[in-house]
């Protein structure tokens, strides 16, 4: 069964692109067959984190009939698809939701995940990509504007009766003034599903246009992606290790 997931956000700057593109390749890595969508056609950025931002053929291209969807598919090394959108001007646009649900419709039985990475917020572009998903995932950080907005985006795709799935809570401090995972469950009246620590290997990995749990996959972020791409698949996980910390547990130390 292929499952259309649209990742939502409130605002904008929460990590959500950078958690699509991350989750597409742990998702890979777990021997699923993945596509991952830019549904964002007017701020376009998902092509940036796999390093294609200048692709030829892009969504636009195939939601205004101007080329096929197998023109517009991107193959990476890593072993799932992309189909970009494109980052110009000249091809701005906003997705109409018939052409837009059936780019998307044509993956099913050809995919197990259709990952969305929605525009953030809920104008034109948000409403299109949480109608035409079958379940959402809300990223959000651990703060009150962040999670105000958030609570928007769940009660949208009831309206439109698509499946809330949880919370992902992403660039977690650990500071005192950050909203607990508890106070964000009762706050969105939803499970969190995934937590993901702030981590400077996020960065790096943006930089050199990787996904970080290809870049380092064994950094604190990259391991927490692993563990919610697990349970989208119903994989078990255990953690990978670098070599300082299993030396370190061997010699009795804290990793």
């Amino acid at each position: 069964m292929t499952r259309i997931i649209c990742i939502a956000s409130g605002k904008g700057g929460v990590g959500k692109t950078t958690l699509v593109a991350n989750l597409t390749a742990a998702l890979a890595q777990f021997n699923r067959s993945v596509v991952a969508v830019d549904g964002n056609t007017t701020t376009s950025n998902l092509g940036i984190h796999f390093g294609i931002p200048l692709y030829p053929v892009t969504l636009q291209d195939v939601m205004r009939k101007k080329a096929s969807l197998r023109r517009a598919i991107y193959h990476h090394p890593a072993g799932f698809r992309i189909i970009p959108a494109d980052v110009s001007l000249r091809k701005l646009m906003l997705p109409d939701t018939d052409a837009f649900m059936d780019v998307l419709y044509r993956f099913v039985g050809d995919a197990d995940f259709v990952l969305i990475d929605s525009a953030a917020g809920l104008g034109k572009e948000a409403k299109v990509a949480l109608e035409s998903a079958d379940e959402v995932l809300t990223v959000t950080n651990p703060d009150m504007p962040s999670l105000t907005d958030a609570v928007k985006i769940t009660k949208v795709a009831s309206r439109y009766e698509t499946r809330n799935l949880g919370v992902i809570v992403n660039r977690v401090r650990g500071e005192k003034h950050e909203v607990s995972l508890d106070g964000i469950e009762r706050f969105m009246k939803l499970p969190v599903v995934g937590r993901v620590p702030e981590d400077r290997h996020v960065r790096a990995a943006i930089a050199s246009r990787q996904p970080v749990v290809l870049y380092n996959p064994y950094s604190p972020a990259a391991r927490n992606i692993m563990a919610i791409a697990a349970w989208l698949a119903g994989e078990d996980y255990a953690a990978k290790t670098g070599l300082l910390e299993r030396l370190g547990r061997l010699l009795g130390r804290p990793g």
